[in-house]
């Protein structure tokens, strides 16, 4: 399916490279007859015919000028509209892909695509309008030679093989070096985000050294593809160089004899001259190939991304219920890999169910995928009743909230971040409640503007962040809350305060939570044991924590073996009689 186009994108883009076109052409075609009005006006001159073909000559030559002029305006107004409308286009498509966008391509490699890919892609019109306007200029100009005199033209032709081969060769090795341009780009750009995300670890391990190294691996590469694209252009340019003026001076040879036994006219002689530059224009086009090489890389790596299918959209509107979630043998593969095995669950509506399971079990792809977030390979999975891929998007994204371990807080202000979903927002109300509920409104309001602070203005830790997007979650009138690790970076007596809050806020409603914490998944009514992408075991926590392989799930990988204690340590103070954590907790 296609993301469908904002209005007006084709339509503008079609003018402005028109209004180009018809200013190009309309130079190239003044610039065609010049020559042939410089001759008349020069034999008119010379014969004493008073000057006849003098207006003719100027009136192109404001032509010329004025075609130029509108160019140099339409040029840039073409190609900046055109970066903008692909850019529009790029960044629909990925919204519209979601989350498996990350997946296929790199977060990185995204921004480099979206802000380099579809700036050099969109110098596509206006190169394709000048090399058109340089094509038919050089065969004008032949043609028009061919009429002063064809062994003129003949001159030309010899020259024209090398001529070609010159060119192709050229532009192959450019295009290839330019897509290997653009993808060192987005490896560089990639890896330094990876970077700035990691910062504080970076300066903590004191790895700032072997991390640049590291972002900086494709430098080489990046360098190496420039380098062959200016190394291509200089060949061209010196074979090029050598080609056209020995060519220009068989032609001006030729026509000198012409004149001398009068065949060709003093006036055809400057023609044949101005012919013959244009029609060796095709062998100095090497910035226009150079700037339409690097639109068809840009371009190739921006259709990359606007062919990933975008499932089509649901019509059904969602009925009335009470948000009852059911996972039909759902089967979920994330590169090559089997996250989810013909997993079955249902979550009956108003309960609350926990996610529980180590590290790479299938909980927070469970979680995306409860919420239509990604779509199962093979399965499905069902709202009160009706297919996820089958619903309005609207009427899901309503029905369904979320609040994640690292929540992007969008919007200007603390109470935008709260209300930010689709319309109808919620009311001032109904925000602040939402914040009291995730225990969030005691620091909002100690904040200088309180609610109306800017978010850049607002210094907030992770938990805080998790409050808020927690908040943001029951501030909907979702009938389903989907909290995946929502209170990772919250303390234990903060946790349970929250928890004990939403179970009021959410009550009637339908909650599929990720627990990492035997506290929280005590809260839920049932708990789905996963592993290895299937349900293990479902039912209350307090049943479960009977089995010790259950327990075990939220214990702490098991440490190295610690070093002996030394003589001066107590037997009390070693470390393997210290309770862990994990010891001391009960269900």
């Amino acid at each position: 399916m296609e993301t469908p186009e904002r209005t007006g994108t084709g339509s503008g883009q079609r003018a402005r490279t028109g209004l180009l076109a018809l200013a190009v052409l309309t130079s190239t075609a003044a610039v065609l007859l010049l020559p042939a009005a410089l001759a008349r006006a020069v034999d008119s001159v010379l014969g004493h015919r008073g000057g006849s073909g003098v207006l003719p000559f100027l009136a192109l030559l404001l032509v010329s000028a004025l075609a130029d002029s509108l160019a140099q305006f339409a040029e840039p107004w073409c190609t900046t509209g055109a970066a903008a409308d692909l850019s529009r286009q790029l960044f629909d498509r990925v919204l519209a892909l979601g989350v498996p966008a990350t997946r296929r391509f790199a977060v990185g490699d995204l921004v480099a695509r979206l802000v380099n890919g579809t700036q050099e892609a969109a110098l596509a019109p206006a190169a394709m309008v000048h090399a058109v306007a340089e094509v038919l200029s050089s065969v004008g100009s032949l043609v028009a030679l061919a009429l002063i005199d064809p062994r003129l033209a003949l001159i030309l032709l010899v020259g024209a093989p090398l001529g070609t081969v010159t060119v192709r060769v050229f532009m192959r090795r450019v295009s290839d070096s330019a897509s290997r341009y653009l993808q060192a780009q987005a490896a560089l750009a990639d890896r330094l985000l990876d970077a700035l995300d990691g910062l504080r670890s970076i300066q903590a391990s004191g790895t700032a050294r072997s991390e640049a190294d590291r972002v900086l691996t494709p430098l080489p590469e990046l360098n190496r593809a420039g380098r062959e694209i200016w190394q291509s252009q200089r060949e061209v340019l010196w074979r090029t160089s050598l080609l056209a003026p020995a060519l220009q001076i068989g032609v001006l040879a030729v026509a000198g004899c012409g004149v001398s036994t009068g065949r060709t006219t003093p006036g055809e002689l400057l023609a044949a001259l101005g012919y013959a530059t244009g029609a060796l224009g095709l062998l100095s086009i090497t910035q226009s190939l150079l700037g339409f090489a690097r639109a068809r890389a840009g371009a190739a790596r921006t259709a990359e991304v606007l062919a990933e299918r975008v499932p089509a959209p649901g019509t059904r509107s969602l009925p009335p219920g009470p948000g009852e979630l059911e996972l039909a043998e759902v089967t979920v593969q994330l590169e090559g890999k089997t996250v989810l095995d013909g997993l079955s669950l249902r979550v009956r509506g108003g309960h609350t169910v926990a996610l529980v399971g180590r590290s790479g079990s299938g909980k927070s792809t469970l979680a995306a995928l409860a919420g239509g977030l990604i779509h199962p390979q093979a399965g499905q999975v069902r709202l009160d009743g009706l297919p996820l891929t089958e619903l309005e998007p609207r009427g899901l994204r309503r029905a369904i909230a979320y609040a994640f371990a690292r929540p992007a807080l969008l919007g200007h202000s603390i109470e935008d971040a709260i209300a930010y979903t689709s319309p109808p927002a919620p009311t001032a109300a109904r925000v602040r409640a939402a914040a009291e509920d995730a225990q969030a409104d005691g620091f909002v309001r100690r904040l200088p503007d309180g609610y109306a602070t800017a978010l850049e203005q607002a210094p907030l830790s992770g938990g805080e962040e998790q409050r808020l997007g927690i908040a943001r979650a029951i501030a909907r009138d979702s009938r389903l809350i989907v909290l995946d690790d929502a209170t990772s970076s919250l303390d234990t007596a903060t946790e349970a305060e929250v928890t004990a809050a939403l179970g009021h806020a959410l009550a009637g409603r339908t909650c599929l939570l990720v627990a990492h914490r035997p506290a929280t998944a005590a809260t839920a009514d049932l708990v789905a044991w996963l592993e290895a992408g299937a349900v293990r075991a479902l039912g209350p926590h307090h049943e479960l924590w009977q089995d010790p392989a259950y327990r075990a799930v939220f214990q702490p990988p098991p440490r190295p073996p610690s070093p002996s204690p030394s003589p001066a340590q107590s037997p009390a103070q070693s470390p393997a009689q210290l309770p862990t954590p994990a010891d001391g907790e009960r269900p």
